[in-house]
């Protein structure tokens, strides 16, 4: 089925250009001799978050949340009254913009998770899919004091599915089909959320009639669509239907010379690969700051080797390695609701065969370019200042994203100290 209508959203091509003319123009002066509130950050290496290639020695300017001016020592023009932070020795990378997560609904609980990412260095997240009532909507225009942005794609798509959650639509015909995507433009929801999977067997799985009928519906009213697959021909009746992204990669085979070649012929698909545990044992102590130490004891000590995991790992890592090499859009997410999942998916993506840098481009602007989102996910001229400052370098070793000096959103620098201090005192018993 062709894309019937453009999405109600920048174009690939012009996101990615205003996102790199951004990142280019940042040496235009400030007005001189004008009182300012502007902050100036000095000395870092930051990565832009377009895959162009760094700025090392870089100066930047922050001022009303936004950065005004980014460039190499020297070409900045300074503006006067301005405070001043030396980052000499370090990294910056825009905060990360996850593409795949499930939020808690209650405004309590979606609060502390939007302050438990922000800890972590993510500064935007689509809720895809399993959001009811009201709340994901009206938090989605809100600041959450110390959190992350929350974009929602409410209630997903689906077909029924007895014993499990109740939450997304469950559709059979057509016409279902096209109610729920019309229900779900009436609450501007940000992305389509539709799952394509038998879940093993258990079920009937939504029919290329049924997902065709969805993304025909969306497109109409300016919506993309993401699909949750499992198997082989469902990425390529979905890619040949006209979705717009994938939500996980194949996991039931290895990947074939038809859906790469099917896959180059729509270039504007994304992937988010959502990867699996790898199922090797792994050193979490960086994870203190947040996890009491009865809990970190316990995760650490079922980190460890599982062959089986290990395996299923290696399918769905052969695959993003052959799609990454293959010229495909890969952007980002976590699925589930762990916030320091960021970390790990970025170093399993590199485990898989991504470059250090080509994971950062896909955890930061490519990712927000996919939500349709020029004002984040990039460091340039007029994009809101969120990022994070990390002590070393992702660009060579990609565990360094963990080792996060601050975090900025809007300029602001969150209070990684109380936060730590109210998530450590909240899972006490």
């Amino acid at each position: 089925m062709p894309h019937p209508t453009p999405w109600l959203r920048p174009s690939w091509p012009a996101v990615l250009a205003t996102l790199t003319v951004a990142a280019l123009a940042g040496c235009a002066p400030a007005e001189s001799g004008t009182a300012t509130d502007a902050t100036v950050f000095e000395g870092a290496r930051v990565v832009v978050g377009d895959g162009s290639a760094p700025i090392d020695d870089a100066v930047f300017v922050v001022q009303d949340g936004r950065f005004t001016q980014v460039g190499v020592r020297g070409e900045v023009e300074i503006p006067g009254r301005a405070t001043h932070v030396d980052l000499t020795g370090k990294t910056v990378i825009p905060a990360l913009v996850n593409a795949h997560v499930h939020l808690s609904v209650d405004r309590p609980s979606r609060t502390l998770d939007l302050q438990h990412m922000a800890y972590y260095g993510t500064g935007t997240a689509l809720s895809l899919g399993l959001d009811s009532g009201s709340v994901a909507f009206a938090m989605r225009d809100e600041r959450v004091p110390d959190g992350s942005r929350a974009l929602s794609a409410g209630r997903g798509i689906t077909s029924p599915e007895p014993g499990r959650t109740e939450v997304p639509y469950w559709v059979t015909t057509e016409a279902e089909a096209r109610a729920a995507v019309q229900e779900l433009a009436a609450q501007q929801v940000d992305f389509v959320k539709i799952w394509v999977d038998d879940r093993g067997g258990q079920y009937e799985r939504l029919s290329p009639p049924l997902y065709g009928a969805v993304i025909d519906e969306a497109h109409r009213h300016g919506l993309p669509v993401t699909a949750h697959i499992f198997r082989l021909e469902d990425a390529k009746g979905l890619i040949r239907a006209g979705v717009d992204a994938f939500a996980h990669g194949v996991r039931d085979q290895e990947i074939d010379d038809e859906l790469v070649t099917l896959w180059q012929a729509h270039p504007n698909v994304v992937l988010v690969p959502n990867l699996p545990d790898p199922g090797v044992a792994q050193d979490l102590s960086w994870l203190s700051g947040t996890v009491p130490p009865d809990e970190l004891a316990r995760m650490q000590d079922a980190s460890v080797d599982r062959p089986a995991a290990q395996a299923s790992f290696a399918v769905q890592a052969r695959n993003l390695a052959r799609l990454s090499e293959s010229g495909i859009r890969i952007a980002f997410g976590t699925d589930g609701n762990t916030p320091w999942a960021v970390h790990q998916e970025m170093e399993d993506m590199v485990r898989s065969g991504m470059t250090p840098a080509a994971v950062l481009a896909a955890a930061t602007g490519t990712s927000a370019a996919l939500l349709g989102l020029e004002d984040v996910g990039t460091i340039g001229v007029g994009t809101s200042a969120d990022f994070v400052v990390l002590n070393g370098n992702p660009l060579t070793d990609i565990t360094r994203t963990r080792a996060i000096d601050r975090v900025y959103l809007r300029g602001v620098v969150i209070d990684r100290a109380a936060l730590s201090a109210r998530l450590l005192g909240s899972a006490a018993p």
